[in-house]
């Protein structure tokens, strides 16, 4: 489905002849399943027990999420010894390790975890292969959160890998015995280039039955391959520590559309939109659609008046809330009348 929406007080001439200046706002973009589901939690908790509630690391990578919810009473930490001994602490969508649940447990805290259920099945995936006896090598970035946490899950067989060069300098004890991951959120392209510098090292190197990279990193992905050609300009609204918002930059570059992450309106400078006609508008799938909306305000007020939503596929994924969540919601005391 597109939608136009035209102001001819921005249209421009060149040689006699108009040219529109537009934006191409891509569909889907913006909050996942796994990202709604992870703030649902904290707001839920804030809602049903009160403030504080703790969480550790950022519930998602968006520093507007992340300041919105601090403002309502989430504290959030870097590690568990910030928590108070028998607090209630919340784990962020990227998942944790089995050294931080048993943490957890020796400091008595209740814990409500908000890991995605796509970053579950590739921890799943982790034990299943380490219980086979197989050599695991993690395709993604090392520092990343979900990174550690999945290769907490079997630390002593697990190699992360981010560039073909480590893929060469592997060393296994069985090079016929080897399974690989990949991070949820990598470029799909680099999985794919990673998986088959893999494949060429260990023929007989075995993977997950389904990709791991998730839905909505990939459908984000598709559509700015669908458009980005048709732009003069990429602008991917997410954070910088988002890894799925980085990759959207890159995918437009790799195209060779000029492509720039922007955690908000303000960031964008006023020579990106020299000579632009097109500016096709993204975002990250931990990045709120308010923020998309101050963009475009912020581009019509540059002459931008043309708007076309450009939907490359439906997406319609929602996730369950975690039983910590649905048992609290299920005690907690009614309203009182005519609230």
């Amino acid at each position: 489905m597109t939608q136009s929406i035209a102001d001819p007080a921005n249209v421009s001439q060149t040689n006699g002849e108009p040219i529109t200046k537009r934006i191409l706002l891509l569909k889907p973009r913006g909050f996942c399943a796994g990202v709604v589901r992870a703030i649902d939690i904290v707001q839920i908790a804030l809602d049903t027990f009160g403030a504080p509630i703790y969480v550790r690391k950022e519930i998602v990578h968006n520093s507007y999420v992340v300041n919105d919810l601090a403002q309502k009473g989430a504290i959030f930490v870097s590690e568990l010894d910030e928590v108070p001994a028998g607090a209630r602490v919340i784990y962020s969508a990227h998942g944790v390790s089995p050294a931080v649940r048993e943490r957890a447990k020796e400091r008595g805290l209740k814990v409500i975890d908000a890991t995605c259920p796509l970053v579950t099945k590739v921890h799943i995936e982790a034990i299943k292969f380490a219980k086979q006896g197989y050599s695991l090598v993690l395709v993604g970035h090392r520092d990343h959160e979900e990174v550690e946490g999945t290769q907490g899950e079997a630390p002593g067989v697990t190699q992360v890998v981010s560039t073909v060069e480590e893929v060469a300098a592997l060393v296994v004890p069985d090079p016929n015995k080897v399974a690989y991951l990949t991070q949820t959120t990598l470029s799909l392209d680099e999985a794919r280039y990673m998986i088959g510098a893999l494949k060429k090292k260990f023929p007989n190197i075995v993977g997950p039955h389904a990709q791991d990279i998730c839905y909505a990193t990939e459908n984000r992905q598709t559509a700015v391959k669908n458009v980005a050609h048709g732009a003069d300009l990429v602008l991917v609204v997410g954070s910088r520590n988002s890894s799925n918002s980085n990759r959207l930059v890159e995918v437009s570059q790799n195209i060779g559309t000029h492509s720039y992450l922007i955690d908000k309106a303000e960031d964008i400078k006023p020579d990106w939109l020299e000579g632009v006609n097109t500016v096709a508008i993204t975002a990250g799938a931990s990045a709120p659609e308010i923020l998309v909306q101050e963009v475009m305000v912020y581009l019509q007020s540059k002459g931008y008046g043309t708007v076309e939503e450009v939907e490359v596929m439906p997406e319609n994924v929602r996730f369950g809330l975690p039983p910590e969540i649905v048992q609290a919601i299920a005690e907690a005391p009614p309203l009182p009348a005519g609230l």
